[in-house]
């Protein structure tokens, strides 16, 4: 197996990035990363494990063989790749980008031509799973590469990934990412309107849990989303605009194509409505307090006081 190159750089020091970064730091890889702007907090015990922190993009670049991108979306995916103080500015041969976001796959591929002008090899390889496996170093990854530069970068994969999923050439890893987000946020959407045709039907949700959890439409989502019949609300630890987010994406693809696809807007209306109700900042069990708004129902427990 093709050894890990020494300089890794991490750019985007949040929710996710911070235990990506932390593992790998963690197996005495030298470490540079820039923080998110909208955590100013965090990195303090990646310096203390060895880790540099450094305040551009530019200078994460120009200290790295191989740059990860942890940030939210596209716009900040192109921001941080060919805004000012850039990576692009710090680009030379060899340099490797891994993007790990949920990015639109038309801004991925025109990413990756201008990079390929340079010499840098753009790599889409977003993850699944949640901040709790990115501390663990136990998250998936979806590969989008060659199979020589997929070679290259398994070993650094490996450092905070627990499945690893070569799932075809460059782009097809955002792919199947906003594929993978469309059938998870229909579960979710499909799980909380259920709940409220139970409660105005008469029906405790809880009973309808039961029979779901012992059949074949069990899944850890739908777990996730049930335990907000007992007011967990932080099940499924992924916030509700970043869902919606992530459908306005997967619809893009499908009108790109173009592929009739009549539930995933529907699912990205769902999750549109739920943050035009302003639920946004939540996790994505407030699909259930949306149903409770729209439909004139309770279904998580009141609260006491």
């Amino acid at each position: 197996m093709t050894v890990a190159p020494a300089r890794i750089g991490v750019i985007g020091i949040g929710l996710m990035g911070h235990g990506i970064a932390k593992n790998i730091v963690a197996k005495g890889q030298p470490l540079s990363f820039l923080k998110r702007r909208s955590a100013p907090d965090a990195g303090a015990d990646l310096v203390a494990l060895g880790g540099v922190e450094l305040l551009s993009a530019r200078e994460v670049a120009a200290a790295s063989d191989i740059v990860i991108l942890c940030v939210t979306g596209s716009p900040e995916v192109e921001s941080v790749c060919f805004g000012t103080d850039s990576i692009v500015e710090a680009a030379r041969r060899g340099l490797i980008v891994i993007d790990t976001s949920t990015a639109e796959p038309t801004s991925t591929a025109a990413l990756r031509e201008r990079f390929a002008q340079h010499g840098v090899e753009f790599v889409d390889a977003p993850l699944a799973r949640t901040p709790v496996e990115a501390e663990l170093g136990k998250l998936n990854t979806m590969v989008g590469a060659t199979d020589a530069v997929f070679a290259q970068i398994e070993p650094v994969l490996r450092m905070y990934c627990e499945n690893i999923f070569h799932v075809g050439p460059p782009g097809a890893g955002h792919k199947v990412k906003l594929m993978n987000n469309f059938i998870a946020q229909a579960i979710c959407t499909a799980t909380a309107e259920a709940f409220a045709a139970a409660v105005k039907s008469g029906v405790d949700p809880k009973q309808l849990a039961r029979v779901v959890s012992a059949g074949g439409v069990n899944s850890g989502l739908f777990q996730a989303m049930a335990r907000s019949l007992d007011g967990d609300m932080q099940g499924l630890k992924f916030q509700l605009d970043n869902a919606r987010k992530d459908l306005r994406y997967y619809t893009h693809f499908t009108e790109s194509m173009p592929l009739a696809s009549w539930l995933g807007e529907a699912v990205h209306q769902a999750l549109v409505q739920a943050c035009a109700m302003g639920l946004g900042d939540g996790m994505v069990a407030a699909l259930v307090t949306a149903q409770e708004k729209a439909n004139g129902v309770k279904i998580t427990p009141v609260a006491q006081s």
